[in-house]
């Protein structure tokens, strides 16, 4: 089974919490702490493997939680940072935020590596926290919760040659010809279901990778089909190879299916226009169409080539993959508009941001006020709520943010409850 989209959920691993621990060595009665820190998490990371051809593997897997760090240890001793989580994935794989629908990666060489989600850092020992003032503190932290986002997963073929047209049309039969390929041929509509690759080889010894793509249908743009299924495809190729049944038995006008395709394409991405197009007239051995093939002609007004060919007797099949792999050399490689655009996770933009715009407090309808915030949240899960001296350092923590004075404008008064995540506190002015 072909399956080239999918949606996961990926998690990187926690950091290790730091601890509070000090020295009890004999004859040294003022140790000091001797709290280590906890192990970075593990990142979740996708590395491109050659052999693989979808990402039917995620069908049945669809979370991945990456390990966390090892806790700190006594004596100063830090805790090992947990191994990367690497998962395979098929070259022309996509992986896409769903809630940003930013592009994270494009995954297309053997061995091409990139860190989906990043694991959290371990939290600080007490011996971080010495100072002059607190020289034996009862304070550490609990590691950085990690990266967790869904994603989804695209497959992008990576051929050179995409065969489009109608269902039916004999882009199958082609392959078939031209490769060692089996695909599956039969005299009803839509029998390839999913695209099908073949590694072609012309006399002279040039090769390159044909894909027989799902049959196209009006409205395909839309969704109509096969639809977007297929179009996710032919985004990749250098060249389209645009098959046209010259027979007419089906009662279709050649050109009227000509014009129909191409609309498609068009209205799917306006840079697939761009792409060289080579047009093949296929069906030559009927006998209406060498007819079909003149009036097309007379009707057509790019500047495509036309080979006519029949895949039964093989005419015009050696001339064809000669001038495919010719237009292959002087086509370069069409990057997709993220590609142009965005370099995904190796550019980090750095803006400043005011400390009001860092958390979110809301009134709630039983008067309670309900604080949230990418900081707030990461910070309330590092403090370690079993020792007093960390719950004062959280609410100091907060006083800097602003939080106080936030819910003091918001109308907070004593005694009033206010929620981070799932935990409720008293308000104290």
């Amino acid at each position: 089974m072909f399956v080239d989209q999918t949606k996961v959920y990926i998690k990187g691993g926690d950091g290790g919490n730091g601890i509070v621990a000090y020295r009890r060595e004999k004859f040294i009665p003022k140790g000091g702490p001797a709290g280590g820190d906890g192990g970075n998490g593990a990142n979740v990371v996708f590395e491109v493997e050659e052999g693989l051809r979808t990402l039917m593997d995620f069908r049945y897997q669809r979370h991945f939680k990456a390990p966390r760090g090892e806790h700190g240890m006594s004596k100063n001793m830090h805790g090992a940072a947990a191994k990367d989580m690497i998962i395979k994935v098929p070259p022309g794989t996509v992986v896409i935020d769903e809630k940003t629908k930013e592009v994270l990666a494009d995954l297309v060489e053997h061995g091409q590596r990139a860190i989906i989600a990043k694991g959290g850092r371990g939290g600080r020992g007490n011996s971080r926290f010495a100072t002059p003032a607190n020289p034996a503190p009862e304070i550490a932290e609990n590691g950085e919760p990690g990266q967790e986002r869904d994603i989804i997963m695209e497959l992008k073929l990576l051929a050179d040659v995409g065969l489009v047209g109608f269902p039916s049309v004999g882009k199958s039969t082609l392959l078939s010809v031209v490769s060692a390929a089996r695909p599956k041929i039969a005299e009803y509509h839509f029998t390839t279901i999913v695209p099908n690759l073949g590694m072609v080889e012309t006399e002279d010894h040039r090769s390159f990778v044909m894909a027989d793509l799902p049959g196209l249908i009006e409205g395909a743009s839309e969704g109509v089909g096969l639809g977007h299924q297929f179009l996710r495809h032919i985004e990749r190729t250098r060249v389209i190879v645009h098959v046209i049944d010259m027979s007419g038995l089906e009662g279709r006008d050649p050109y009227e299916d000509y014009q129909t395709i191409n609309k498609e394409l068009e209205e799917y991405n306006l840079r697939l226009t761009e792409r060289p197009q080579i047009i093949v007239a296929s069906k030559m051995d009927m006998p209406d169409s060498a007819e079909n093939l003149a009036a097309f002609k007379e009707k057509l007004e790019e500047d495509y080539p036309v080979f006519p060919i029949s895949a039964v007797t093989r005419d015009g099949i050696r001339e064809l993959l000669y001038a495919i792999a010719d237009k292959i050399e002087e086509t370069p490689e069409f990057p997709l508009d993220h590609e142009e655009e965005n370099t995904g996770i190796h550019r980090v933009l750095y803006k400043h941001t005011s400390q009001t715009d860092e958390f979110n407090i809301e009134r709630e309808s039983d008067g309670s006020f309900a604080v949230s915030g990418f900081k707030i949240e990461r910070l309330f899960k590092m403090t370690d709520f079993t020792r007093e001296e960390s719950i004062r350092r959280f609410a100091r923590q907060l006083r800097s943010f602003g939080v106080d004075e936030g819910l003091r404008q918001r109308g907070a008064t004593n005694g009033d409850i206010v929620r981070i995540l799932e935990y409720e506190f008293e308000f104290v002015d």
